[in-house]
């Protein structure tokens, strides 16, 4: 697989990985069982594994550490923020309301992941 192959991939990966957690957090506020199936509770997690090691694998392949370029960093420091909120919405909130503010705050922080990665600059607006 060459270099622009697995930026698409990457690309497909976090598009797909966005859309899972938007159609979960939906759920989430709907109270709906589709939670509990099982690709539910699987197939975001091997999205996010294909997402993490194509990352990893553009990084190495491009020379980039994650400290050489300001964009990197902030998306790897979104990235943990993202990971917690989302955390948050979908298992770990106490309340509907805890979770669905949480939701909202994760969402808003892919975007910004999305306008980080697009503009390769830490403040893309």
């Amino acid at each position: 697989m060459d270099y622009l192959a697995l930026k698409h991939f990457h690309m497909g990966c976090a598009a797909a990985s966005g859309a899972l957690f938007l159609l979960r957090g939906l759920w989430m506020l709907r109270a709906s069982s589709a939670l509990q199936q099982r690709w539910v509770r699987i197939l975001p997690h091997l999205v996010d594994t294909a997402l993490l090691v194509s990352a990893i694998t553009l990084a190495v392949w491009s020379g980039q550490s994650p400290g050489s370029q300001p964009w990197l960093v902030a998306k790897l420091v979104a990235l943990v923020a993202y990971i917690v909120l989302g955390t948050i919405a979908i298992k770990r909130g106490k309340t509907l309301a805890v979770r669905a503010t949480a939701f909202v705050a994760a969402l808003l922080v892919y975007a910004y992941i999305i306008m980080v990665a697009v503009s390769k600059q830490p403040w893309p607006l």
